[in-house]
């Protein structure tokens, strides 16, 4: 890999922007809205927001998806999952999984599960 490509992708990769483009994508996907540019400027506007602690950060699943969603990985009704399963629910969502600070025998417990995702 040339050093020209090697300094872009570790750019994006410090700032984060392919999952932002990820995000903004299933955001854009998930509402359908009639005029898209608005549309992400305005949740642009409430990442920037968020980020100052002003607003909220634009989400794509509220507390009953996430349920929902760990149900389905908790099929025994355990009461929590794997820390790979919970790693997989990551990547299958688009969101990074690299600062986990799990461990492969933690249990991830519904409540962990809503606030970090």
């Amino acid at each position: 890999m040339a050093a020209g490509e090697r300094q872009c992708r570790d750019y994006l990769e410090r700032h984060r922007i392919p999952e932002l483009l990820h995000r903004l994508g299933a955001l854009l996907l998930y509402h359908r809205p009639e005029r898209p540019r608005a549309f992400l400027i305005q949740a642009l506007e409430r990442v920037k927001a968020g980020k100052r602690a002003e607003g909220e950060y634009p989400y794509l699943m509220d507390e009953a998806n996430l349920a929902a969603m760990f149900q389905l990985l908790d099929v025994v009704g355990q009461g929590h999952i794997t820390a790979a399963q919970y790693r997989e629910a990551l990547k299958t969502l688009g969101l990074s999984t690299e600062d986990l600070q799990f461990g492969d025998d933690a249990n991830i417990t519904l409540d962990v599960f809503t606030e970090e995702v």
